[in-house]
């Protein structure tokens, strides 16, 4: 069937009167732009006194949720149920963030595997997806009372170094909220379109942008052409920001006063409320020589010249990355024309004096830093509207194309509205001891499940050595030409086993028909993600209780007889929450048997250790 174009200047069956947003969700910050006669403005909140929404979310006891200001408050009271720097759990694992997690005021479920991470507020579980998903719904609500208008559509921001994962999170948060996500924007870009560079036609640049935001750092060289804008080369660290520089505040003074820090860590309140004195600091000495506080007995008091000095490691760390971002780009500083300043944490003096020393000319930061990113989102959103004559933007996928998964799931390879051509390549695994061939089924559209997505084909990769469930390394490689033929292959990278299959059909869709399936995914996001976490959360707790089979058998001999029964009473009783429909029952179950079973684990692995070097001689090693 014949590809249809998507022409993005008329948008997505788009009506003359529908407004699409810009969002810039940040792991501090939030906030929300649209473009008003020409000009890109930030939304202010209902009390009309900011534009910036903390990215936090506050669970109360009745159930209901308190976002931005309101949960902010609840940071100091009740940290345990407050959760903040969601952004930098986006598509991560427990084992991601195994060296920050005691840091943060809220329980992380360390569930010992490599699955995407679970926050615990009470007992229940949420993602990153759905926390994300609530500061989204109030940017929406928030833009929506302000212009008295619905809000359906948005562009939607993430730093240029965020992978397939953490995009897709962010996707699927936004449709989550109730939003069509048109496009995710690399925030360089959007920094440099709220700057108007790259809007001239004929206008060649080479720009710089350097974002250091509350959770993340990245440096981005771009290249602009025409209205095309090329990131060159993106270099970063998706752990250092603000937070990074309150942790050193926090660090510096507990060693000036003496004390230990794990009572900061133990008590939550404590830790918050130091934390919360830490941020204030920073933003006092951007403008003041000297900040001085005193709580819990601490003199928290730190001078510009002082605080200057704490900081200059992790400045370099910036500027190392800036070095790398250049080399990978094949350009010098001297061939960079324009360097532009995003996010809070640039309003430091020592970082600003700092880049414009490196890369040897002013700075372009006359503009909010905390707003760029969402102005330029919302410039994006204009050009997306048709309102950006002048500006070139290639085809997209109409649809997200992928492939099913275990449960009927369906995981997204390439996502919708990923430019035409496009590659992507994802590693699974086999799922059954001794599995030999691999069914791969190829399917299209946005919603969880397969049964409400369209197939597009399948086929069998045959001839995998038999080998234990979960070692073998499947990589699914989807690629899409500029004719829009999607060619699949299924790799097994240890024995070079290949199969592929050609469609030539992926597009063969009427618009009516995308259309549904679009406005499907976003009606049913929240009945969509429940299912999904019911059906994720069977399969790894089916995972678990293999596990623990396996486990009381190689350790029959260490265990003792009330482990073994306690271990064999914890799993029985996961096993019975697969049956059910409550998907916290069946987290809640999983963490208690890894709560117990986690000690003896790390004990039976201290026998087996020992046993294999009794007899030993290191020396001859």
């Amino acid at each position: 069937m014949a590809k249809i174009s998507i022409n993005l200047k008329d948008g997505t069956a788009k009506k003359e009167d529908t407004l699409i947003v810009g969002i810039d969700l940040g792991t501090t910050n939030s906030l929300v732009a649209y473009m008003n006669d020409g000009k890109p403005v930030a939304v202010k909140n209902k009390k009309n006194q900011n534009t910036l929404v903390p990215s936090i979310i506050h669970f109360l006891p009745n159930g209901q949720k308190l976002v931005g200001n309101d949960a902010r408050e609840k940071l100091r009271t009740d940290p345990a149920n407050t959760i903040y720097s969601v952004k930098r759990l986006m598509g991560k694992s427990y084992n991601d963030l195994s060296a920050v997690s005691e840091y943060l005021g809220y329980e992380v479920l360390d569930d010992d595997t490599e699955s995407l991470v679970k926050i615990r507020v009470g007992d229940t579980f949420y993602t990153p997806v759905e926390l994300s998903a609530n500061i989204l719904s109030a940017l929406k609500n928030t833009v929506e009372s302000a212009l008295n208008q619905a809000v359906s559509k948005a562009v939607i921001t993430v730093p240029a170094y965020f992978n397939d994962a953490q995009r897709q999170a962010t996707r699927d948060a936004g449709k989550l909220a109730g939003l069509e996500v048109l496009r995710i924007v690399n925030e360089p870009t959007a920094a440099s379109l709220a700057y108007g560079l790259g809007l001239e036609e004929e206008e060649a640049k080479l720009i710089a942008v350097y974002d250091l935001g509350g959770g993340t750092f990245d440096i981005s060289i771009l290249q602009i052409h025409d209205g095309i804008f090329e990131v060159l080369s993106t270099n970063g660290d998706t752990f250092l920001g603000g937070d990074d520089i309150d942790r050193l505040l926090i660090d510096y003074w507990l060693k000036i006063n003496g004390r230990d820090q794990q009572d900061f860590i133990v008590d939550k309140k404590k830790g918050q409320e130091l934390r919360l004195i830490a941020e204030r600091a920073k933003k006092t000495l951007s403008s003041q020589l000297l900040f001085k506080e005193r709580y819990d007995g601490m003199n928290c008091q730190i001078a510009r010249e002082v605080f200057d000095q704490l900081i200059e490691p992790l400045i370099n760390r910036t500027l190392d990355k800036c070095k790398s971002a250049l080399k990978d780009a094949g350009k010098t500083i001297s061939d960079i024309q324009h360097v532009v300043m995003v996010g809070g944490s640039t309003r430091i003096p020592h970082i600003k004096e700092s880049v414009s020393n490196f890369f040897q000319q002013p700075l372009f930061d006359e503009l909010n830093p905390d707003e760029v990113v969402a102005l330029g989102a919302a410039v994006q959103a204009d050009i997306l509207a048709g309102n950006q004559k002048g500006m070139l933007l290639l085809d997209i996928t109409p649809l997200s194309l992928g492939i099913e998964t275990v449960g009927g799931l369906m995981d997204a390879i390439i996502p919708r509205n990923s430019k035409v051509p496009s590659r992507a390549a994802r590693q699974y695994t086999t799922s059954v001891d001794g599995q030999v061939n691999l069914k791969v089924a190829v399917y299209q559209g946005e919603r969880d499940q397969i049964a409400n997505n369209r197939k597009l084909g399948e086929f069998i990769l045959k001839g995998i050595p038999p080998m234990p469930a979960g070692l073998p390394k499947i990589e699914i490689i989807f690629a899409i030409d500029a004719d829009g033929i999607l060619r699949v292959t299924a790799r097994e990278l240890r024995s070079g086993v290949e199969q592929e299959i050609e469609i030539k059909s992926q597009y063969g869709i009427s618009e009516e028909d995308m259309a549904k399936m679009l406005m499907d995914s976003i009606t049913n996001a929240e009945a969509d993600l429940k299912i999904r976490s019911l059906l994720e959360a069977r399969n790894e707790a089916n995972n678990v209780v293999l596990a623990t089979q396996k486990f009381l058998e190689q350790n029959d001999q260490i265990l003792s007889d009330d482990e073994k029964n306690k271990t064999r009473a914890l799993a029985e009783s996961l096993k019975a929450s697969i049956n059910g429909e409550d998907k916290d029952l069946i987290n809640k179950a999983m963490a208690d048997l890894n709560d117990y079973t986690t000690p003896i684990a790390h004990r039976a692995m201290d026998v087996h250790v020992a046993d294999a070097m009794r007899g030993t001689n290191l020396k001859d090693k």
